[in-house]
Order: C-alpha cells, then sequence, then structure tokens
C-alpha cells in the first residue's frame, strides 16, 4: 500500500494495491478465510479504491464513516465524501464474518482480487440512506430502487489490501488509472484539465458544449465515458467508447485524452456531482463539467429532477474551494437550422425554432431504419450506433406470454412458433413452462424463490436468443409482477421484447383443466396453486392482451404476428408502413 503525491495535478493518492511478495502471501493466508464473490457495482468500485480514484478512501466505509457521510456529506475525520461506497452481503454470510476477520474479495468468476480486513459489521437503515443521499424513498427512482431491492441487508467495512485489478479485455489502452493519467498530464505539459463524464455517446451538441466550457476555462481536456453499471435498457458500453474513440479526432489535436471508468451509476444528483468532481481531482483534472440535471435519473426517455435543474451545480461550487476543483456550468445546447448553429435555450432568437433530438427518438430512427440528421451527430458515430443497432426486422426479440395454467398460452406459444417458422429468417426457439422445468429447472420446487428463479432462468435463455438476433417464445406462468418485470428489463436492453397477457379467466381455466390440477389444488392436495392458494398478478404492462374463452389458437397467434408486424420486428414494415416480407 502506497500514498504518492504528484503535483500539481490532485492531492494525495491512496493505492491499495499490496507488492507482489505481500500479494503472494495474501494468497497463502486467505484459503481459511470466508470468500465473497462480488456483483459487477461492488467489483467496479474495489477496482477505483485499488487504483486510488476513490482517495482518500481506504476501504469501504465503516459505520462511523457511513452514518456521517449519509447525514453530512463528510467522513468521520471531516474529510468531504457524499456517497456511500459499502460493501453490502447477505445475512447469511455475514453470519460467518466477525470485526478482526478477513474476506477474500473475488470477481463475480471466482479470481480472488483483495483481502477485507473487516472492522465494521452493520446493518444500515436503507429507508433512510436512500431519504438522505437521494432525497427520496420514491421506487421510480432508479438509484432507491436498487438500493432497496438490490442490496444486500448487512454491510462489512474496513480496509482493503489489493491483491490485482479486475481482469479487463476491452479497451485496454483507454483504462488508466490516476497516477498514469497525472503522469501523463505532466509529460504533456498540462497543468489545467477539464474533466468530462458521460453515460452515453457525445453527439455534436455535447462536442460544442465540450469545447466552449474548455475554451472559456482555458484548459485541455479528459473525456471519461463511464463503463458501470447504469439504467436497465442503457445502450452497452462498447459502442459507447467506440463513439467517444470515433469523435475524438473533433477537439483541437493535442489537447483531448479519452479514458474510461469501470464506475456505477448512482444518479444522486447533487451528490454525486460532487462525487463526480472529487473522482475527478483524483485523475487530475483541475475543472469539471457539471451539467444541468447532472447525474439526474432518466425515467420514461425523460430526465426526471428529484433535484432542480442547477442544483447540481451550485453544491459543487459551494465546495470549490474545498475540493481545489472549479466546477464549469455545462448548459445544454438545441441546434438552430437558421442560423447553423447550436445556442442555449434562452439564445434562441424569437421566431426561430430549436431542433431537438431525443433519446427515444434517436431508438426510434434506428430501430425503423431511417436517417439520424447530420445536425445531431456526426456520420462516424451514426456508423457506430447502426452496428449495434440494426433496425427492428434485423433484431432478435422476445415474445412473453404469462397467463394461469390452462389459460391456453402453451398452444398460442406452439402456433406462434409454427408461423414464424414458416416466415423463416431467424431462428425460433420455444421455452414453454414445462420443457423448461424438464430441461433447465428439475431440480426446483414450487415455492415464490423457485418460480422466481425459474422465470429468471427463463428470462436469460431468452435474453441471450435475443441478443444474438433470434426470436424465444416464452410460456411460463410467470404470477409475480417483479419478475416479469426484471426479465423485460433484461431482454430490452439486447433487443426487441413483447408481453403477451393471456387473460382466460380463472373459470374457463378450471373447466379445461384434464389433468385435475386446480381440483387437487382446492381440495388442498397441491399447495401454492396459482390463482388458488396463490396469487396471480396480473400484468399491467401487457402490450398485447388475448382471451382465449372465443378465440382460437389461430386467431390468437396471429393478433400477436399483426402486432409484431406493426412494431416492425416482422414482415419487412416499420412502425411508419411499408409491405410485408
Amino acid at each position: 500500500m502506497t500514498n504518492r503525491l504528484i503535483p500539481p495535478h490532485g492531492g494525495k493518492l491512496v493505492e491499495l494495491l499490496a507488492e507482489p511478495e505481500a500479494a503472494t502471501e495474501l494468497r497463502t493466508n486467505s484459503r481459511d478465510w470466508p470468500s465473497w464473490d462480488m456483483n459487477a457495482r461492488q467489483t467496479g468500485d474495489l477496482e477505483l479504491l485499488l487504483t486510488g480514484a476513490f482517495s482518500p478512501l481506504t476501504g469501504f466505509l465503516g459505520q462511523a464513516d457511513y452514518d456521517r457521510v449519509c447525514a453530512e456529506m463528510r467522513l468521520a475525520d471531516g474529510t468531504l465524501w457524499p456517497i456511500p461506497v459499502v460493501l453490502d452481503v447477505s445475512e447469511e454470510f455475514a453470519a460467518k464474518v466477525e470485526p478482526g476477520g478477513h474476506v477474500a474479495l473475488r470477481d463475480p468468476e471466482g479470481v480472488m482480487l483483495a483481502v477485507l480486513d473487516v472492522s465494521d459489521k452493520y446493518t444500515p437503515d436503507r429507508e433512510a440512506e436512500a431519504k438522505a443521499v437521494y432525497g427520496t424513498t420514491d421506487p421510480t427512482h432508479p438509484g432507491v430502487a436498487d438500493l432497496l431491492e438490490s442490496y444486500g441487508p448487512v454491510y462489512l467495512g474496513g480496509t482493503i489490501r489489493g491483491m490485482q485489478l479486475p481482469l479487463h479485455h476491452d479497451f485496454r489502452p483507454l483504462r488508466m488509472t490516476p497516477a498514469e493519467t497525472r503522469h501523463e498530464f505532466a509529460r504533456l505539459g498540462w497543468r489545467k484539465v477539464l474533466g468530462y463524464e458521460t453515460n452515453r455517446e457525445i453527439h455534436r451538441a455535447q462536442v460544442e458544449l465540450i469545447l466552449r466550457a474548455s475554451k472559456q476555462a482555458e484548459t485541455n481536456l479528459l473525456i471519461q465515458p463511464s463503463v458501470g453499471l447504469a439504467e436497465p435498457g442503457d445502450r452497452e458500453h462498447y459502442t459507447r467508447v467506440r463513439a467517444c474513440q470515433a469523435i475524438l479526432p473533433r477537439f483541437p489535436r493535442y489537447t483531448a485524452k479519452l479514458a474510461i471508468l469501470s464506475l456505477s451509476t448512482r444518479y444522486a444528483g447533487p451528490r454525486e456531482a460532487l462525487w463526480h468532481a472529487i473522482i475527478r481531482k483524483n485523475f487530475g483534472c483541475s475543472h469539471f463539467i457539471v451539467m444541468r440535471d447532472h447525474a439526474s435519473p432518466p425515467i420514461g426517455g425523460k430526465v426526471l429532477s428529484f433535484y432542480g435543474p442547477s442544483g447540481a451545480f451550485e453544491l459543487v461550487a459551494e465546495h470549490e474551494e474545498e475540493l481545489g476543483v472549479t466546477p464549469v456550468p455545462g448548459e445544454p445546447l438545441v441546434y438552430v437550422e437558421d442560423l447553423d448553429a447550436f445556442r442555449t435555450a434562452d439564445q434562441v432568437p424569437s421566431g426561430m425554432r430549436p431542433l431537438r433530438l431525443s433519446d427515444d427518438a434517436l431508438k426510434e430512427r434506428l430501430h425503423a431504419g431511417r436517417s439520424i440528421p447530420e445536425w445531431f451527430t456526426y456520420p462516424e458515430v451514426a456508423r457506430e450506433l447502426r452496428r449495434t443497432y440494426p433496425p427492428r426486422h434485423m433484431q432478435g426479440f422476445t415474445v412473453f406470454c404469462t397467463g394461469l395454467s390452462g389459460s391456453g398460452k402453451s398452444t398460442i406459444a406452439n402456433a406462434l412458433l409454427v408461423k414464424l417458422l414458416e416466415m423463416g429468417g431467424r431462428p425460433v426457439t420455444l421455452l414453454d413452462g414445462d420443457i423448461v422445468r424438464r430441461n433447465l429447472s428439475s431440480e426446483l420446487g414450487f415455492s415464490k424463490e423457485h418460480r422466481d428463479l425459474n422465470i429468471l432462468r427463463i428470462g436469460f435463455v431468452a435474453s441471450e436468443i435475443t441478443k444474438n438476433g433470434g426470436i424465444a417464445i416464452c410460456a411460463p406462468i410467470a404470477p409475480y409482477s417483479r419478475t416479469r418485470k426484471s426479465v423485460r428489463e433484461l431482454i430490452s436492453g439486447v433487443g426487441g421484447y413483447v408481453l403477451v397477457h393471456v387473460s382466460t379467466p380463472l373459470e374457463v381455466c378450471e373447466q379445461r383443466d384434464r389433468k385435475g390440477l386446480y381440483a387437487k389444488a382446492r381440495a388442498g392436495i397441491i399447495p401454492e396453486f396459482t390463482g388458488i392458494s396463490d396469487p396471480y398478478e396480473v400484468p399491467e404492462d401487457a402490450e398485447v392482451r388475448i382471451d382465449t374463452t372465443d378465440m382460437t389458437p389461430e386467431e390468437s397467434a396471429t393478433r400477436i404476428i399483426l402486432h409484431l408486424e406493426r412494431l416492425g420486428y416482422i414482415g419487412g414494415r416499420g412502425p411508419n408502413g411499408g409491405n410485408r416480407g
């Protein structure tokens, strides 16, 4: 573990990687220690701890630091720090660990990366944490939802001794540590560096914004795309980084550097902007662009401001002297066609119409195979987007049928399978509930936990089929809304997803019950039977509803086909019309 001071770029870096001999000793000693396999967020946080990007932290927060960070945005010693960086674990694992002990920290594939010397084990009030950090407990906020639904109930705190960084096979020259960026800035003679962080592609308006901010502050540039977790459905980071590489020549020669950051987005608004500023300082930046609605959560394709549009800049500016980083406001720009120029909204002359293209509108153009306006983005960025997001008729998709036992969903799925195979063009796979139970989930029972796991397995297989351009047809009961939502989020990020509710009434399903399952359930012979002794949560978000009481399988499958054609996934016609294939 070393402390390194590299003036003039930032303050002390706390790097937590042990020397090779010490790392070998840790591996030997760790054989009897409990091991925790970290998720993607935790692995990214560990990497930023090990490299010093989270300086001055020396590990995951203990309770005293955690409590004060939540309450006052400061560590227990008074150092400014706005976001809890914690190791959350299950109650079962926490029972194996006590303060004074050690935990081997492993990546999702089981590779040991570091040791946590445990100083604290505590159970946080996550509702209170959400209120303090995010300013709300509203579950529509993705950061709040992640905290309340995905975090483990027990936090472990303590110092980290690192053995190796997480292994990345992608964009390795761009994965620069804070020490490396500082050395590079010193080598180039850059004393003033403006940092810009993004979890989106950079288009013309953003390039103009960055250039204006750089000229205003008279700085060089460090552009850092985040490649950690973001909201479900976010464009995967390979496209984002390739797009950033493509636009780098658009900046004046020798003035800009690109480095990627394994940081998972929290969407904590002003607090996160302050956090980003501290991280930029650790990477050697003297200035930082703070966007309007910085780190506010995008919901339904729009930024939903929980914090006020200028709250982030005001908080960073309030702490500028203590931070040692100067915030530069990033006001969004719009294109004014009559001027052939970008302006802030309040600079658009009266009578002239500003042009915008929302993220949803961009996705629709990509899905429909329509052109992307040149005023919006550069041709090289458009090419990268089209490589990853082909038109809908070339994408994979999943049709997920849900309904009660006996509702007809399996029969509809088989009819749909035949129709899609008849059309040809893409491989089609049927993931029927009974088939999956036999071949993929034979060891599972019918408890709520096992039902959820079975549906998530179906969702994972469907997502892989969809991601690779195929068609998946799923037909499980899938009674629980939350699990269906998880499957939608998993698949929507890689292709199309259509939820079909086979809404045949319970009494009709019972009349069709050839196996006598409903009768056994009513007699108490089969426990936890959906629709009788266990609830079926009716989907509110279904794109198609089919009651097979008076619809044949052929009619039902045709209705789904027509919906898929309207969306442009099959038939060679997009949402704006065209001919069937």
